[in-house]
């Protein structure tokens, strides 16, 4: 309930400054007399930037069953299953939060965790994370996915997505509207020409500008989520371990849709700001200096 009425305030909040911003630079009365509703647009831009990002939360649990073929284990009578189910039982209880979904799909070394709710996600890992580390190392994971469950990364994400959503479908258009009729003079009365390429145009770069954004929001959570399971099991060293190993296998491709959850990614030169991973070497470094 606390994260809806956070998600609701944010859109709020967004809607607001947009507003002001706008009131400000005197560009609402010009905007409405030339036939841009200013109040219409916070609309527009507020279904499309937070519905989206609001559908894809909430529909992100079975969207990654599906994606990945993962086969819950909550209730097989596996050993290894067992022990997995145990530990992530273990860690919950430790982080306040309800037992997640566990689950196990085929595929390379990761492991991720999602879900709209933190008293109802899920945790999966790999066929390659459980062949290729230590049960202590696959713990630590664990412990991963469990902190970002925990401190609510996936609604976080969404949230962050929908503002910078809201921004871009915001300002494309305001700016799209200011090129057609004052640079462009365009006198009729609907928009011409100007908007429509300005808009398709700034979608886009304000949109690589968010993604940018996004990007850097989801690396810190990384970093949140390694002191998270450091903190889960009382020591650093498991965590250190798991995230050099990891570092040394081929983490796979994730579901587009999924990435930004799984435990590991490889980014490298610029496209590094788009990752939503930092580099191994910054986060056992980080995690080592307890910052």
């Amino acid at each position: 309930m606390k994260r809806i009425a956070l998600f609701l305030l944010t859109n709020l909040g967004v809607m607001l400054v947009l507003g002001l911003a706008v009131h400000l630079l005197g560009l609402n009365r010009f905007l409405t007399a030339n036939g841009l509703k200013l109040t219409s647009l916070l609309g527009f831009a507020l279904v499309m930037g937070f519905g989206g990002a609001l559908i894809s939360l909430l529909i992100s649990k079975p969207m990654a069953k599906w994606t990945t073929g993962v086969q819950l284990i909550n209730d097989s009578g596996n050993a290894q299953h067992i022990w997995l189910v145990t530990t992530v039982e273990r860690f919950a209880e430790k982080a306040g939060i309800q037992t997640p979904e566990v689950g196990i799909y085929e595929g390379a070394p990761n492991a991720f965790a999602t879900g709209a709710f933190k008293n109802s996600a899920l945790v999966a890992v790999s066929t390659g994370l459980l062949e290729s580390m230590s049960r202590e190392e696959v713990e630590a994971v664990i412990g991963h996915e469990v902190a970002h469950i925990a401190n609510g990364d996936m609604v976080t994400m969404a949230l962050i997505q929908g503002v910078m959503n809201t921004f871009v479908v915001f300002l494309s258009r305001v700016i799209g509207y200011v090129v057609d009729k004052i640079v462009l003079r365009n006198q009729n009365d609907g928009p011409g020409i100007g908007y429509y390429v300005t808009t398709i145009v700034l979608d886009i770069v304000l949109g690589v500008v968010a993604a940018l954004i996004v990007a850097w929001f989801s690396r810190q959570r990384e970093f949140r989520a390694d002191a998270g399971a450091a903190q889960l099991m009382g020591r650093k060293q498991p965590m250190v371990n798991a995230l050099a190993r990891l570092g040394g296998l081929d983490p796979g491709e994730m579901p587009k849709a999924m990435q930004a959850m799984g435990i590991s990614a490889r980014p490298s030169g610029w496209l590094a700001l788009f990752s939503s991973h930092p580099p191994m070497e910054q986060r056992i470094a980080r995690l080592q200096q307890g910052r």
